[in-house]
């Protein structure tokens, strides 16, 4: 896929809007890591960690499988970074491999708030001055900037690959779960469900990954929430997917990847 830039502003306009770090993905952090993290919330029930059960085992299995067929879900990213963190609301096709929200900083100014729309291997973003509240159902022609997503060194780049990775056209393998290191760690209620937290393998199920990423998944396997620690970040990535209902993803228009 060949992604344009579009209504580019050259000149003073152009230097201003590159200016904040999530449009340029400054790499100042170290590589990318997903490691294990111990988070329960108080007073949720019997602690692990222990092996899981068959149950157990078929909806960690599962997880990811259900975003699949439900098409898409709506999603919170929550970004952290040591000189304040960013928060993307908005939606993910899991069938397209497409993801789109707005982006708000927190603890810091506006400058990196705006639109955002990404790919396995590109990002487009549309800075605003007065980012609204939620994402327009369908995103604005003109004033997009594109550019590679990084597979290393951003903690932006590597949130939105997890996120964009939390959905697959096919369950993964119950029976090696276990043996690759998954574990139950104990239960939680999360939006009014009872859920059990459970260390897995990351978005790819790569072999030694299965304590990596701690996931929260409802009786039927449903992902509620899912924690991931990126290196050199004092917190970790959390992705929070919203029960209301899904707004399908539009491309960009005359840049974003057709269907």
């Amino acid at each position: 896929m060949r992604v344009r830039q579009r209504g580019l502003r050259r000149g003073v306009g152009l230097r201003r809007w590159l200016r904040p770090w999530w449009v340029v993905a400054v790499v100042g952090f170290a590589g990318v890591a997903v490691v294990a993290f111990l988070v329960v919330g108080g007073g949720s029930g019997p602690a692990g960690p222990r092996a899981l059960t068959s149950d157990e085992a078929n909806r960690l299995a599962i997880t990811r499988f259900r975003n699949y067929q439900a098409g898409g879900r709506a999603v919170t990213i929550t970004v952290p970074s040591t000189a304040g963190g960013l928060v993307i609301r908005g939606s993910i096709d899991y069938r397209a491999k497409l993801g789109y929200g707005v982006v708000h900083g927190t603890g810091r100014d506006t400058s990196s708030d705006g639109l955002i729309e990404w790919t396995a291997d590109t990002v487009l973003v549309h800075p605003m001055a007065n980012a609204p509240a939620e994402a327009p159902a369908s995103p604005p022609g003109p004033d997009w900037f594109s550019r590679p997503l990084h597979t290393t060194g951003s903690a932006l780049d590597a949130s939105l690959a997890i996120a964009l990775g939390l959905g697959s056209d096919r369950p993964d393998n119950a029976a090696l779960l276990p043996q690759n290191g998954a574990t139950w760690r104990g239960q939680d209620q999360w939006d009014g469900h009872q859920v059990d937290v459970m260390t897995g393998p990351d978005a790819g199920a790569k072999p030694g990954t299965g304590g990596t990423v701690r996931y929260w998944i409802g009786s039927d396997g449903t992902m509620y929430r899912v924690q991931v620690e990126v290196a050199s970040q004092p917190r970790p990535v959390v992705i929070d997917f919203d029960t209301g209902e899904y707004v399908p993803v539009q491309p960009v228009p005359g840049v974003g990847p057709r269907p």
